[in-house]
């Protein structure tokens, strides 16, 4: 009995011990997969993906990320993900896919300085991702689940799905962090066919959403947004190009990107240079063509302009000024994909989520897939401390 008793002693120590020591390895990564919720269900009738929740524990391993260099292309990234945030024992992937989307930024009449934004697409399932790393800033944003390869069909169907999410602050497509800065990411087709950027010199290296990332955990305006974007060479991910819109809470904004001269010779990704365009006006709107002047030989030519005279035209009249949050949602709504019609047909796809996200306040106003009157599908968050 004797020898029995210390048998089980020694049995329990080492589980004791083994639990112990995968709780030291994997506690923040554990802690972010408790945390993740359902909070809308799975409706295909109106081609409603479920939305999840979750809260990041620990710093995912970013500063890392960074101080290696980056990553020049979605392998290195993937690569990146999976050797620090699971250890290696979880293989994974990131498929950026096309996508639309129009913002705006304009001030109510309170003096609240507002960032909208619509995320269009098609049915796929979305998480709302809150971040804390310690010494960086705080942030709300979303992330599609179909970039790390969930079924939109299914979504989280178990814990290997749900494993996935541990990559979900790396490929944010927009947000808010606590110094009242928000971004968003935005497709450009440049190039023919669309030639994703690809800059190659001795700068370290940035994919597309990882740049957003850099900006929410690092940027405490747009003038180091700015800065911090001009450090890297930026690589856009799987065929396709992108640019980026950056405001702060003091009213300034600016549209990020990474250009050719002219849209006609736009086919060499990595001849492409950092332009910035600053917002001349107390609003400024984008959709999906390069803003540079003259880039293109007619604006018919240029992807999303129909959307952006849309909200210019609304917003021009009274210099960016609106009424309150609700203004610049029902904006969105104006621009909703179920909502648009060119030339008499609807517009296919659908607006995944549409945000309003106050920079003043610190707060998020955000809608699932056009549910513009339903409390069920209507979510506010705050970053105030």
């Amino acid at each position: 009995m004797k020898l029995l008793k210390r048998l089980l002693i020694i049995f329990m120590s080492i589980i004791i011990l083994a639990v112990a020591e995968i709780y030291a390895i994997w506690h923040n990564e554990i802690t972010t997969l408790s945390s993740i919720t359902t909070i809308i269900d799975q409706d295909l009738s109106h081609d409603d993906g479920y939305t999840y929740e979750m809260t990041v524990s620990g710093d995912y391993y970013f500063d890392e990320f960074l101080e290696q260099g980056g990553a020049s292309n979605d392998d290195e990234l993937i690569q990146f993900v999976t050797d620090n945030i699971t250890k290696g024992l979880i293989p994974m992937t990131i498929k950026p896919k096309d996508i639309a989307c129009s913002s705006f930024t304009a001030w109510t009449q309170d003096n609240q300085f507002v960032f909208g934004r619509n995320y269009d697409f098609s049915q796929t399932n979305t998480a709302i991702v809150h971040t804390n790393p310690k010494g960086r800033h705080a942030s709300i944003s979303t992330i599609d689940l179909q970039f790390l390869g969930i079924k939109e069909e299914t979504g989280i169907t178990g814990i290997k799905d749900k494993a996935l999410l541990l990559a979900a602050p790396y490929i944010p497509l927009d947000g808010i962090n606590d110094a009242g800065v928000a971004c968003g990411i935005y497709m450009t087709y440049q190039g023919e066919p669309t030639t994703p950027t690809d800059q190659n010199t001795d700068r370290p290296d940035i994919t597309s959403t990882t740049l957003l990332r850099l900006i929410l955990d690092y940027a405490d305006n747009v003038e180091e947004a700015i800065a911090l974007a001009s450090k890297y060479d930026m690589h856009d991910s799987v065929g396709t190009s992108y640019h980026y819109m950056v405001a702060d809470k003091e009213g300034n904004s600016a549209i990020l990107e990474w250009a050719g001269t002219t849209d006609d010779t736009d086919n060499d990704g990595s001849k492409r240079e950092f332009k910035v365009t600053k917002n001349t006006q107390p609003y400024q709107v984008v959709t999906n063509f390069i803003v540079q002047p003259d880039y293109y030989p007619t604006l018919d030519e240029a992807k999303g302009y129909d959307r952006y005279q849309f909200l210019s035209d609304k917003l021009s009249p009274t210099n960016g000024i609106i009424e309150n949050e609700q203004t610049a949602m029902d904006l969105l709504q104006g621009v909703g994909r179920r909502t648009w019609v060119v030339e008499g047909d609807q517009t296919k796809g659908t607006t995944v989520h549409s945000a309003v996200y106050n920079l003043t306040d610190l707060t998020s106003y955000w809608i699932a897939n056009e549910h513009w009157n339903s409390p069920e599908h209507t979510f506010h968050y705050s970053l105030q401390k």
